[in-house]
């Protein structure tokens, strides 16, 4: 059968910062993909504003370098996909992972294999993808290369790889000097003997397989992924594997539910380096871009209309995280600006628009005509969305997240994580209890011989709700966790996992410094002087376990005596501003979180100071 030798398809998998958008960075500038004046950005993958602030890559991109290996007549297209490295964008991976021929698993020479890294291995594996080891960072002081070699090899046969996937070439690299070599080089130091990308580049013509195709097959392109343009409207990224695609071509679009329409390809693009630019004609083997489809989804096919077969529908593992999202029904809606979306339709339009681009997330209807169950991959990848919604002007009410269960032989099963913890020695105490209040059970332990330790549980995914800011406070913002999807166990009982109580206001009005004076000495408080409050919102955290209505707009009497000390504010404690993630984890089954485009408040379910009294005492006789 024909085979393309002018292209390669390639995915870039890897734990969450081991370097994977600085390699893509490092291939484009080597590549001569910009000009010599050009100015570029670090991590220029990194496109989102939440990407940029937050340091991760969140959707999965497309780029492609042309490569002109040395002494070769032509060059080669290499596509790159850059996927996200946290699980909770796992839809994007395995996305990504249906549009190549092979990945590179890039691993950091001091962390090494991590949770995360587990997760896309495993994937890859499945599809039966071709994998080229990159250790990065192997100029880290802290860099044990030979020891992460094992652990690798120790991860593909814990994935029970074959003998053919394990024996894979590795790569060593610096990719924030772009420097790479096949050479092992001492720990803590660059390769000596390159000094750019080349071996890295040769390395990748040589194991990822180039397109193979037949010259008779019909039409197939598979729809991977969406994008959207002010002038073309929705745009398909699709996969050619057979056949080929040309700019006004009528094409068979076979849809999810097995229904067939004919349609006609208005553009035509292929990707250059970060810019899409139109073309006549894609082959098979190509990564394009389509438009003139408005309704289009993804994992759908175009095919020939002569003879249309669709291929298989891009699958994804199933939720583990829901929450409620619903419309803000504070008594401080629309206060924040006259723009704010605020109406149950424009809501459920913009879940419904999430939808089409994000196939890892499912929203369902709920009791209540303006709340929706949304359902995804972790809490991150709900706590994004809501993130992003917030920024588009809307407000919101999000419960507290909790865990999709399931029912097996007529018992409930909880979705399990798999915890790793690395953190130094002396905190080993403090995890260890953390950990089995949440039903934690470690699996292992390693001392490095560094006053560091790394250590795996197996925990309930509900245990981890609210877990992160205790285990930062514990190990005094020393200790790195990260968890995964490991699998479904019986229901393991009643979780307390936050010990302390909420500081609830018991009336409207705005905060004074006088209140809040005395209030200090009950807990932590998080809002400012001065700021309005509402009946039933949290305006603070109790020391103690249970709740406590309090009056946080109580003024000071007025009185004709004065004392030399008694205006000052100078002993307050300033308040504990909570973002977004914050107040999602700190949230109980009977509160949830207030999001505006311009606060973000923790308040009771049920305002009210009676009726929450009313149901407690109803729960205690029961």
């Amino acid at each position: 059968m024909p085979i393309r030798h002018d292209i390669r398809n390639v995915a870039i998998v890897a734990h969450v910062d081991h370097g994977k958008t600085t390699l893509v960075d490092a291939m484009l500038k080597q590549a001569g993909a910009f000009a010599a004046h050009q100015h570029v950005d670090d991590r220029v993958m990194d496109t989102g504003d939440l990407e940029r602030e937050k340091g991760i890559t969140i959707l999965a991109k497309n780029t492609a370098v042309r490569y002109h290996p040395k002494g070769a007549a032509s060059s080669v297209v290499i596509n790159i996909i850059d996927t996200p490295g946290h699980a909770d964008f796992g839809g994007e991976v395995e996305r990504g992972l249906s549009m190549v021929d092979a990945v590179v698993l890039l691993v950091d020479a001091s962390e090494g294999p991590l949770p995360q890294t587990r997760f896309v291995l495993r994937k890859a594996l499945q599809a039966r993808l071709p994998v080229i080891l990159c250790v990065n960072k192997t100029d880290r002081s802290d860099a044990r290369i030979s020891a992460v070699l094992d652990e690798t090899y120790d991860l593909f046969l814990d994935l029970d790889a074959d003998e053919e996937q394990i024996e894979f070439p590795i790569v060593y690299a610096c990719a924030r000097d772009g420097i790479a070599s096949l050479t092992q080089p001492a720990d803590g130091t660059v390769p000596d003997d390159s000094d750019s990308l080349e071996p890295f580049f040769t390395t990748l013509l040589e194991t990822v397989p180039a397109p193979v195709y037949d010259e008779d097959a019909p039409l197939q392109a598979h729809v991977t992924n969406l994008d959207a343009d002010n002038f073309l409207g929705r745009i398909a990224l699709c996969r050619i594997r057979q056949g080929s695609l040309r700019k006004g071509q009528t094409v068979a679009w076979l849809r999810r539910d097995g229904s067939a329409q004919n349609v006609r390809i208005t553009e035509l693009l292929m990707t250059e380096a970060l810019t899409r630019k139109p073309a006549e004609v894609a082959g098979p083997g190509d990564i394009c871009a389509v438009a003139g489809i408005p309704d289009i989804m993804i994992g759908e096919t175009l095919a020939d209309p002569e003879s249309p077969v669709a291929l298989p529908l891009i699958t994804v593992d199933e939720p583990a995280i829901s929450m409620t999202i619903g419309t803000n029904t504070s008594p401080l809606v629309g206060r924040g600006g006259k723009n704010h979306k605020v109406t149950a339709r424009l809501v459920k339009d913009r879940l419904d628009r999430e939808l089409v681009g994000n196939v890892s997330l499912r929203v369902l209807p709920t009791e209540r005509p303006d709340a929706w169950e949304v359902q995804g991959r972790g809490e991150l990848a709900l706590a994004i969305l809501v993130e992003t919604m917030r920024r588009e002007g809307f407000e919101l009410t999000v419960g507290k997240p909790e865990v999709v269960t399931r029912t097996v032989d007529g018992s409930v099963h909880e979705p399990v994580e798999r915890m790793t913890i690395d953190a130094p020695e002396e905190h080993l105490g403090a995890i260890t209890q953390l950990m089995a209040g949440r039903k934690g059970r470690m699996e292992t332990m390693t001392n490095h011989g560094s006053g560091w330790v790394r250590m795996e549980f197996l925990v309930p995914s509900r245990g981890l709700i609210g877990f992160r800011t205790e285990f930062l406070t514990e190990t005094r913002g020393t200790g790195i966790a990260h968890s995964i999807f490991e699998r479904h166990e019986p229901w393991a009982g009643e979780l307390r996992t936050r010990k302390s109580g909420s500081l609830v206001a018991d009336r409207a009005g705005v905060a004074t410094p006088y209140a809040m004076l005395n209030l200090q000495e009950r807990g932590m408080i998080f809002v400012e002087p001065g700021t309005e409050v509402y009946e039933g919102m949290i305006v603070g955290e109790n020391s103690r376990s249970d709740d406590m209505d309090v009056n946080i707009t109580k003024e000071k009497k007025l009185t004709n005596m004065r004392a030399a000390a008694s205006d000052t504010t100078e002993n307050l404690v300033p308040p504990r501003r909570l973002s977004l993630e914050q107040s999602l984890e700190f949230c109980r089954e009977d509160e949830c979180v207030e999001v505006t485009p311009s606060e973000v408040r923790i308040r009771k379910v049920a305002l009210d100071q009676r009726e929450r009294a009313r149901a407690t005492a109803r729960a205690k006789r029961q």
